[in-house]
């Protein structure tokens, strides 16, 4: 492949799933001489994950057609791989004769049927030269899918293990919490219900430690909350972390209550640590954990409940869930393939 430079859109200025997925990519393609890669998005947060990470980091104002236009023309890409619906639409509009790779990180429920972003979407869709999507649920959620079968690749997202363990090592501290929850605290992770199913396990187990990791437009109503269900002494708010593995690595568990999922990163980082894990059956979770297996599934909060005080108090079963964790995730996780996929959808894009 010729020397080309890539650049990654992405509209969120917080450092998360999306993000840290895109940040995994420009790792892998690092020590490539033909590849150079830029990451492109509204300035924030984010701008010190970047630099925490070595990533080249060019700033928007606002995630614009204006914006990309001026961006691109500074950096004269030859390919822009736009993240999530939205990005792609804007840069499909601003790309002119530059290849685009569209990536769908998410299940996007909005665009099942026919709305706004299912038909905004369809112009990034027809633009791009190749569609990733992160699960086949994502995929076949999209209302136009099968206009696009021939362009689109399923691509579940990996972790790289051994780098995930230096970055950890980086942090010594010794942390106690008995469960944590790693996300945003946004409507498609429903926090409220994570509170009602942290009330109920602290009802069980009074002297729980539970940690939350991360931050949002819900985080104040969701600090009230907490208040109003007396859970204080359980319950510590980390806010968002820079480097929370060895917080994840030393938990006996990680929770989580989403609506929808594609392939979350902080599952795979937690079964790549050996931390299993309760959470509701959407989407990109049903393809990680096996019910019972190397983790549990419920849409049933008292189930939720139960599960996490059997992990809690159960060593054996603890320690039984976390090998069967670290071995799905030993199978999941293979960067070759993974990066081979996207360096071919990059060469193909030159291709008449």
């Amino acid at each position: 492949m010729k020397k080309i430079k890539v650049l990654h859109l992405l509209q969120s200025n917080r450092f998360s799933g999306a993000e840290n997925v895109v940040f995994q990519i420009i790792s892998m393609f690092k020590e490539t001489d033909n590849v150079d890669m830029v990451y492109c998005s509204r300035d924030g947060q984010i701008r010190e994950a970047a630099k925490e990470h070595g990533v080249n980091y060019v700033p928007i104002q606002a995630l614009s057609v204006t914006e990309v236009k001026r961006v691109i023309h500074e950096q004269q890409p030859d390919i822009i791989h736009a993240h999530d619906m939205r990005a792609s639409f804007v840069a499909a509009r601003a790309c002119g004769n530059i290849p685009l790779i569209s990536h769908v990180h998410n299940n996007n429920f909005d665009s099942r049927g026919l709305s706004a972003k299912s038909i905004a979407y369809l112009l990034a869709a027809m633009k791009a030269k190749h569609i990733f999507w992160v699960s086949e649920s994502s995929f076949n959620g999209y209302a136009f899918h099968k206009c696009f079968e021939k362009k689109s690749t399923v691509l579940y997202n990996i972790i790289d293990v051994d780098a995930l363990y230096r970055r950890m090592s980086e942090d010594d501290n010794a942390y106690d919490y008995d469960v944590l929850y790693v996300g945003r605290l946004t409507y498609q992770k429903n926090p409220q219900r994570l509170m009602r199913v942290f009330e109920k396990v602290a009802s069980k187990l009074p002297d729980v430690k539970i940690g939350i990791i991360g931050a949002g437009d819900l985080e104040k109503e969701i600090v009230a909350l907490c208040e109003e269900l007396h859970l204080q002494k359980q319950v510590t708010f980390l806010g968002f972390q820079a480097n929370p593995l060895k917080m994840l690595h030393d938990a006996k568990m990680m929770i989580m209550t989403s609506r929808w999922e594609g392939t979350p990163m902080c599952a795979l980082e937690a079964m790549a640590l050996g931390v299993p894990i309760v959470s509701t059956p959407t989407d990109g979770l049903c393809e990680l954990i096996t019910d019972g297996e190397n983790g549990f599934l419920s849409d049933d909060d008292d189930v939720l409940v139960q599960k996490v005080a059997d992990i809690i108090t159960d060593s054996s079963l603890h320690s039984a869930l976390s090998e069967k964790t670290k071995e799905m995730a030993r199978q999941l996780n293979e960067v070759a393939p993974y990066r081979e996929k996207i360096r071919r959808a990059y060469e193909n894009c030159f291709e008449k």
